[in-house]
Formats: structure tokens, C-alpha cells, sequence
């Protein structure tokens, strides 16, 4: 029956030639697939959002990848500032956008600490997101006004210790990554040591320089500078291992305290429900590009280390880093403090 529905078809159409551009403009027409649209993307230009204002270390690596993912995408990358509650605006910002891979959010290590922290936040970051890379980690350089009469992590200590509650430190805000630094800090050694936050990392850095507050977690970018400078002195660093660009500062962990680790990190994430295709050509992408010899030097001369990552790693990573800050978080008394 098939056989001769088919024939009295293709009669159809010889009889009446027109019949078949007719069929022809209608297949041609007809919506594509879902496996179609993957495959033209992307079709329209991407944004990468990023949780911070101009300037900063996140919104150097954001543009650093749209300006290669604009050349080899064929679509312009366009980067968004959404600064604000320690990041959370701009994920929050990034949460509302469609799961087509358009939309990409740099996400940083205050990502999964908000959750811990805050008692009221509009997102999870294991759930609602799935990372298409990881970008970049960067240790702190536990840093200290000239004028505080130490030149060691122990003696830093054995001065804290000596005077509880005396010795202040700056963040760039609450929950951010060099805040719990100094939590987990401050724990691990025992001490008495007294939080200022800041809005940024800019207006803290200004009144370290001014005496105001006595210590902090900097980032290599914005410290490093000031200690080669003297108008700063450098400790030690907050990595497990020494660093190229300051290879003759010791570890915190090989100075004092055993263990210590507390790096910052920035990574990139999509809203989860993102096909797996676009979300494996945003990966390929990321990868390429983060391989790159001159993304390479650069990032590395800013004091962070290139670290992409398949998506599996990353989504491994979000959740040791949620589990690693929770920690530090609850041992701080800080959970639901805000």
C-alpha cells in the first residue's frame, strides 16, 4: 500500500511540476530541529556577566576570553558589569537568563560562600548552574602595614596573641574569599584578630597604605606593587606551594601553620538546563582559549594561574569549595549572620 501511495505521488508531482518547488519551499521553510539550532551556535551575540565593576581580575579574564571567543565564534561577546552584594546581583542577573548557553556568568569563589554565609539567597549554586570551565586561581599575599614591628608569620602571631583584639584586618567585603582567609586564619592560629570590611578591594587597599588597619589578604595585582614599593611588607603567601612571581615569599603553611591553604578563583558558568552540546562548545572554547600563549602570559603576570577544566572537574570543584568554606564559615560563627 506504501509502494503505491509513493507512485501515485511521484505521478502527482510529474504531472504538475510546480507541485514540487511548492514541496521543496515548504521543507526548506519548515522549523528547524533541536539538533539543527545546536548546531548553528551560536547565531546571535553572547554576554559574559560579571558580578564585579570594571577593572578588577574577574573583569580582565572576561574580556580576555570575549575578545577570543568574538574571533573565533563569529559573534560579538559582550561583557556586563553587575556589581554589587558581594557578586550576588550579577549571578542573580545571569539566574534569570534563558539555559541557552548566551549567557555566560564569571563565577568566583564567593559564588558557592554566599549560600553558606547569607540567610536569604536567591540561588544554589550546585543546582541552578552547571560551570562550563573552570578560569583562573590565585593565592593571597598576607601582607602588613610597615609600621606593625613583625617580619614573619610566627611574629605575627606571637603579636596577636599578645594583644587580643588590637590587630585589625581589611577585606573587600564580607564573605568575599580574602575576608574567610582571614577567618580561617585566624582560627587555625589562635589568635584574636578584628575584620574591617571595605566596598572593594581598591578603597581597603587605600587604608592599609594609610596605617588604619594594621593587615590583610591582598590580591597579587593590587598588593604586590605597594610591597616592591616598601610601602607595604609581604609575609608570606596563602597558597599550599610558593609562587613564581614572588618565589622568595615563604607558604603560610611552611612558615607557621601547617596545611594552610586559601586560594581565590574565577570560573565560568552557565544556567543549568544548557544543552549539552552548546554547553561542550562553550568547554572546547574556554580550554582553547585559556591554552593560549598570550592569555597565558598575561593572566600569569597579573599573579593569578590559568586553570580550565572539563566540566565534570568543575562541577567536582563547586562542590569541594562549598564544602571547604561552609566549614570555615560555621567554625567562624558567621553563618546567617547577614
Amino acid at each position: 500500500m506504501m509502494g503505491d501511495d509513493a507512485k501515485r505521488f511521484s505521478r502527482l508531482l510529474s504531472a504538475a511540476p510546480g507541485l514540487g518547488l511548492v514541496a521543496a519551499l515548504m521543507i526548506a521553510s519548515a522549523p528547524p530541529s533541536a539538533a539543527q539550532k545546536l548546531e548553528v551556535f551560536p547565531s546571535k551575540p553572547l554576554r559574559i556577566i560579571v558580578p564585579f565593576p570594571p577593572g578588577g581580575g574577574a573583569d580582565i579574564l572576561a574580556r580576555l576570553v570575549s575578545q577570543q571567543m568574538t574571533e573565533s565564534m563569529g559573534q560579538p561577546v559582550i561583557v556586563e558589569n553587575r556589581g554589587g552584594a558581594g557578586s550576588m546581583i550579577g549571578t542573580e542577573a545571569a539566574l534569570k537568563a534563558p539555559a541557552d548557553g548566551y549567557t555566560l556568568l564569571i563565577a568566583v569563589t564567593a559564588f558557592v560562600i554566599n549560600p553558606t554565609l547569607y540567610r536569604k539567597v536567591n540561588y544554589d549554586p550546585l543546582r541552578d548552574f552547571t560551570p562550563a570551565s573552570l578560569g583562573i586561581r590565585f593565592p593571597y599575599l598576607l601582607v602588613v602595614h610597615p609600621s606593625l614591628p613583625v617580619k614573619s608569620v610566627k611574629e605575627l602571631i606571637a603579636l596577636a596573641k599578645a594583644h587580643p583584639g588590637k590587630i585589625t584586618y581589611a577585606s573587600s567585603g564580607t564573605g568575599l574569599s580574602n575576608h574567610l582567609a582571614g577567618e580561617m586564619f585566624r582560627d587555625e592560629a589562635g589568635i584574636d584578630i578584628v575584620h574591617v570590611p571595605y566596598r572593594g578591594g581598591g578603597p581597603a587597599l587605600t587604608e592599609m597604605l594609610g596605617g588604619q588597619v594594621s593587615m590583610s589578604f591582598g590580591t597579587v595585582l593590587q598588593t604586590l606593587p605597594q610591597v616592591r614599593a616598601g610601602k607595604l611588607r609581604a609575609l608570606a603567601v596563602s597558597s599550599g606551594r610558593r609562587v613564581s612571581f614572588a618565589a622568595d615569599l615563604p607558604t603560610i603553611a611552611e612558615s607557621a601553620l601547617p596545611g594552610f591553604e586559601a586560594l581565590g578563583w574565577y570560573s565560568f558558568a552557565v544556567v543549568a538546563g544548557t544543552p549539552a552540546p552548546v554547553l561542550a562548545k562553550l568547554n572546547q572554547e574556554i580550554v582553547r582559549i585559556l591554552a593560549l600563549p598570550g592569555v597565558r602570559e598575561r593572566l600569569l603576570e597579573l599573579g593569578t594561574e590559568p586553570h580550565p577544566s572539563s566540566i565534570e572537574e568543575a562541577r567536582a570543584f563547586y562542590a569541594s569549595e562549598l564544602k571547604r568554606w561552609s566549614k570555615v564559615v560555621v567554625r567562624a560563627g558567621l553563618k546567617g549572620t547577614e
